[in-house]
């Protein structure tokens, strides 16, 4: 029942997934803010809310335009959930923003199958994932990804491997230009601060634990069967899903470096990992076994907001 509710794209879908996203974020505001409401409180929350929405948008826009699932809204209801298991994602600003600009870079990659438009796609690409560093350094590691990409379609011309960097160093140039009419500094508004963490004491609670091994475990399973599912693909779109699978572990290699383990490193490996659960739903063949699946990530994180 639940599984058939959301396998076909409908506006009562939509309406389901931007209301969980509207309550993770208000518990991350109860969790992490003690201040009273004012007017430039729910300026900033409908603002990031805004960011929010615009992502789960975006990662349907991505997830449909490049046949990554069947047409379904499985991945943004996970989406959705995910931010319900982990509310700290939607506790800081910066990260939000860094991930939505990261989606935008990845739109960008993933749309290289088409052999279109190619160095305007590198440039752009480059260039979104630059603006995600200025926000959180360590989103600069999704650079990583345009280039396996060209590796993944085996790109052999040389300007091609230039562009990304011309993308990235354009983002420098326009910084450095800002900085200095603002700050009078070349480097002020630059978010460059390279520190590693490996402390993961701050995830020594049941609630971190429970949400961490149930996405990790459901990830992890359902990444098997993604894997096994590309060699079924059609060759053009196989350059696509193993995209997906990279950027899962770009986004789960800034969690174990992220310099402060607070929860929002999490959400850059929402969206690559949503799209790969939403994936195995769409092959179970036990129906029974499908519901038991999705009913799991439905109830746990409701359940956590009790913890």
């Amino acid at each position: 029942m639940l599984t058939s509710f959301f396998n076909k794209s409908k506006p009562i879908n939509f309406i389901i997934v931007f209301f969980i996203t509207l309550l993770a974020f208000l518990i991350a505001r109860i969790r992490l803010i003690n201040e009273g409401v004012t007017i430039e409180f729910l300026i900033k929350l409908l603002a990031l809310l805004f960011i929010g929405y615009a992502s789960i948008l975006l990662l349907n826009f991505i997830a449909n335009k490049n046949s990554l699932t069947n047409k379904n809204n499985f991945e943004i209801l996970l989406f959705s959930l995910f931010l319900l298991f982990i509310t700290e994602t939607t506790g800081h600003s910066n990260v939000l923003i860094s991930n939505f600009f990261v989606l935008l870079g990845l739109r960008r990659i993933i749309s290289l199958r088409s052999r279109k438009a190619v160095k305007k796609k590198l440039f752009d690409a480059a260039f979104w994932v630059g603006i995600a560093t200025l926000f959180y350094f360590w989103s600069i590691l999704f650079f990583v990804l345009i280039i396996l990409s060209l590796v993944l379609y085996t790109d052999k011309k040389l300007r091609h491997w230039i562009v990304p960097f011309l993308g990235i160093s354009t983002v420098f140039v326009i910084g450095a230009a800002v900085s200095i009419v603002v700050h009078d500094s070349f480097f002020e508004i630059f978010n460059l601060s390279p520190k590693v963490s490996y402390d993961f004491s701050n995830y020594n609670s049941m609630r971190y634990l429970v949400a961490i091994t149930v996405l990790l475990s459901f990830g992890v399973w359902s990444s098997i069967f993604y894997l096994q599912n590309i060699k079924k693909q059609k060759k053009g779109y196989r350059g696509s899903f193993k995209t997906i699978i990279l950027a899962a572990l770009i986004g789960f290699a800034i969690v174990l470096q992220a310099p402060e383990k607070n929860g929002s490193e999490f959400l850059f490996l929402f969206a690559p990992i949503s799209i790969i659960i939403a994936n195995y739903l769409e092959v179970i063949q036990e129906k029974w076994f499908k519901e038991v699946f999705l009913l799991i990530l439905i109830i746990v994180p409701f359940i956590l907001l009790l913890l």
